[in-house]
């Protein structure tokens, strides 16, 4: 009698896979549909980013900084903004921080709408997609009439930002906040709560809150695992302290605590929580210059700053270091997605191979980020 003798596969998901949310490949060695691991495999879309900040200088380098993270752009603008701030000791106007935050905080839902809406599809649910994606394209409109731009913004200055809320812009704003929050009520009885789809993700690759530590994981990743830390609240910057909103953290309320299910609603939940902040800010919002007066020729003293801001991503850090002239010595950038993708390949072992597909749209990396 012959027994029967199986081997491991190992095969390649991407580089240009259509569920891995950009030019990411996994090298995946699998035993039938089990996975014993799946290997990131990064650098495809490495553009030297950081080494071009030492070559076009201070101003020149702002449009740059949308492509770190083209999906939510502004808190990459706005990062690269505070680092110069801070070197130079420059106090941004009142006015200009409200409008960082509005423009941040819609480009935060823009982001989240995007990443909900393809882990749907990435899935099999195609028709969610197209709600999310028509929400998104609203604030895209109203984005594209603040700044020109529905993507890669270039909105923001050292010293402020680079143009004032348009006439009666603030009304559309806060009509559509009055739009869109029921919304997302709409849309988890369309998805979050379709008894499928939480089957597919709810005890999928859940991470304990002592293994989100030790691999550093961020943002919506780390909340989902129960810890209550945000940039925003915990170490404060802008004008973030003026407003009332919570954290969401996971609860396991569908399988185990720090699943996937749970870093999808904790997304669901902080779109709530930015309704709220851009609805304070909206109305709050002071009269007064969106800039500060900063030299063409921006020239910050000797020094080194870092500074952190709260991405749709989670906590980016930026390290900037000034040697007195127009070009920075050294700029670095460390983001929530290139630590997301360091525990990939323990959370993999065991999994199935539908459910990497799954396990990648959960942590919400975006290949950019990745790479820089």
């Amino acid at each position: 009698m012959s027994t029967l003798r199986t081997e491991e596969m190992t095969l390649n998901m991407g580089p240009q896979h259509p569920s891995t949310h950009g030019v990411l490949r996994f090298i995946v060695r699998a035993d039938g549909e089990v996975m014993r691991e799946a290997i990131p495999d990064v650098g495809y879309l490495h553009r030297s980013i950081e080494k071009i900040a030492e070559k076009v200088g201070y101003h020149g380098f702002m449009p740059y900084t949308d492509r770190v993270d083209y999906v939510c752009a502004m808190f990459t603008n706005q990062a690269w903004g505070i680092a110069c701030e801070k070197l130079a000791g420059i106090e941004v106007p009142k006015r200009g921080e409200y409008c960082r935050v509005i423009a941040a905080e819609f480009n935060r839902l823009a982001s989240h709408l995007l990443s909900i809406g393809t882990m749907g599809m990435d899935i099999g649910a195609m028709t969610p997609f197209t709600h999310a994606l028509r929400e998104r394209e609203m604030i895209n409109d109203l984005i594209e009439e603040l700044c020109g731009a529905r993507l890669t913004f270039n909105y923001m200055r050292i010293g402020g930002v680079g143009w004032d809320l348009p006439p009666l812009w603030r009304e559309k704003g806060l009509a559509y906040l009055d739009h869109f929050e029921p919304i997302i009520d709409e849309f988890n009885n369309l998805l979050s709560f379709n008894k499928i789809f939480i089957e597919r993700l709810a005890n999928v690759a859940p991470v304990s809150l002592d293994e989100a530590i030790d691999y550093n994981l961020v943002g919506p990743n780390l909340r989902a695992c129960g810890k209550q830390w945000d940039i925003r609240k915990d170490i404060p910057y802008s004008i973030y302290p003026e407003f009332d909103f919570d954290i969401p953290i996971g609860s396991g309320e569908f399988g185990v605590l720090g699943d996937s299910m749970d870093r999808y609603m904790v997304r669901i939940r902080e779109m709530k929580e930015s309704v709220k902040i851009l609805r304070q800010a909206l109305k709050q919002i002071p009269g007064g210059s969106v800039v500060a007066k900063v030299a063409r020729n921006f020239k910050p003293p000797k020094g080194e700053c870092q500074i952190r801001v709260e991405s749709a991503r989670g906590d980016m850090g930026w390290y900037v270091v000034s040697d007195g002239t127009a070009y920075p010595y050294r700029v670095h950038v460390r983001t929530g997605s290139f630590a997301a993708m360091g525990i990939v390949r323990k959370l993999s072992a065991g999994l199935m191979i539908a459910d990497l597909v799954a396990l990648i749209a959960s942590l919400d990396v975006i290949a950019p980020e990745i790479d820089r």
